[in-house]
């Protein structure tokens, strides 16, 4: 069973920063695909960014260029950098993971097994 606890998020104003972290059971990031989504009030949940269990990320067009998905040296703690934050990726971040064999990384929320507890981001103008 794959365990995802989630720290980091609040509230910061437009422009600002603020990063994400996702602690993993043992060995969850080079057996699984791992992904940060998001949700906002009354909308789906979307993807962010994924990183792969070789540790290649793979953004959106929202996320390119202003956040960044990597791993720690461990390969246990997942974090989400987000710079530049403006007030639409206000929501209820989590992480996800599914189990790969093949190495390859969908970034379908149905495809994800597993999810954190979430975490609010709030962007303000």
């Amino acid at each position: 069973q794959v365990q995802l606890v989630q720290s980091g998020g609040g509230s910061v104003q437009s422009g600002g920063s603020l990063r994400l972290s996702c602690a993993a059971s043992p060995y969850t990031s080079t057996t699984h695909c791992m992904a940060w989504f998001r949700q906002a009030p009354g909308k789906e949940r979307e993807v962010v960014a994924a990183i792969s269990r070789s540790g290649t990320p793979t953004y959106t067009t929202s996320s390119k260029g202003r956040f960044t998905i990597s791993q720690d040296s461990d390969k246990i703690t997942m974090y989400l950098q987000m710079n530049n934050l403006k007030p639409e990726d206000t929501a209820m971040y989590y992480c996800a993971a599914y189990p790969t064999p093949s190495g390859g990384c969908r970034m379908r929320p149905n495809d994800f097994q597993y999810w954190g507890q979430g975490t609010q981001v709030t962007v303000s103008s």
